[in-house]
């Protein structure tokens, strides 16, 4: 077995970044004499092996499928505050997680500030998100004014989108009763939507913000993920779903598989989940931060076993 201490510069994985993410797939999570380590039978990210994992350093660890973990490290990793989430490979789905992220609520506080002036700050946070997903500024207007821009919008840009995978579009149709009456098209962009959702879950997860306190949804109990997710909706939502419906499948290959491969690779090539978090915090700017996790060491040290 290859033992070491498990390095946290991007070039290994698990691949870490500057918030203090490290990603497992594959083996156990598990403590030694007060060490947390993670034993691993590889996977194309890291080789096989036994690793220390200097959790003191980071604000979250993400569990791909495949992972176990002790009743001690879960123990330990609660104890230090660090985050402990279950996912999907490449974060396209979210399972359960800790309820422990940064030791730090001024996100959170300044998300429900904001959240909370409801002719104000609520406002120009949703203006802010629909600048970002429009590519234009609109300082004067309302919330539902906003909503009708962006409808005609999306219209334009399902037809686009679906142009550019030679994907024949008939329009945005589905029963949530009955999904899988809808066609192709609209099936594979509801499997990308839940995977993008998934991801910024867990973008919301690690930084502590509140997922029930949206600024343009309201409704629903992730209304802040879905604000998030919609933020990604052209860049990546749609082409996973539209590339997925026109790549060949074979015979035990379903359209939510090739979905959910295809937002995979899309979630690691594009960033995804840390690009969430910098939105995140650049919609809630707060000083002095230990909400930015700070530049993890990315030495891989040797260590006896």
């Amino acid at each position: 077995m290859l033992k070491g201490r498990l390095g946290l510069e991007t070039a290994r994985v698990p691949h870490a970044d500057r918030h203090g993410l490290v990603w497992l797939a594959r083996g156990r999570l598990y403590v030694v004499d007060g060490t947390l380590r993670f034993a691993t039978v590889g996977w194309d990210d890291l080789p096989a092996g036994d690793y220390a994992i200097p959790f003191q350093m980071l604000s979250g660890i993400l569990m791909q499928p495949g992972t176990t973990v002790s009743h001690d490290a879960l123990r330990l990793l609660a104890r230090h505050g660090t985050a402990l989430v279950a996912v999907g490979e490449d974060g396209i789905r979210f399972y359960a997680g800790m309820p422990f992220g940064p030791d730090d609520s001024r996100l959170a506080r300044e998300q429900a500030r904001c959240w909370a002036d409801e002719g104000g700050r609520r406002l120009e946070v949703a203006r802010r998100m629909y600048a970002w997903r429009l590519g234009e500024v609109f300082p004067d207007s309302e919330i539902s004014v906003l909503r009708g821009i962006e409808g005609a919008r999306m219209k334009e840009t399902y037809v686009r989108i679906a142009q550019q995978f030679g994907i024949e579009w008939r329009g945005r149709r589905y029963d949530r009763a009955n999904p899988e009456a809808a066609d192709e098209p609209n099936q594979a962009i509801n499997h990308a939507a839940t995977a993008v959702e998934a991801a910024a879950m867990i973008a919301v997860a690690v930084t502590g913000t509140l997922p029930q306190l949206g600024f343009i949804h309201e409704d629903s109990g992730n209304a802040f993920c879905l604000d998030i997710a919609d933020l990604h909706r052209d860049s990546v939502t749609l082409p996973v779903a539209f590339g997925a419906v026109g790549t060949p499948r074979t015979g035990v290959e379903t359209l939510e598989r090739v979905v959910r491969r295809l937002a995979g690779k899309a979630f690691r090539t594009q960033r995804l989940i840390p690009k969430m978090i910098e939105q995140i915090k650049e919609l809630f700017p707060v000083r002095g931060g230990s909400c930015e996790a700070g530049a993890p060491p990315t030495d891989v040290e040797p260590m006896t076993a």
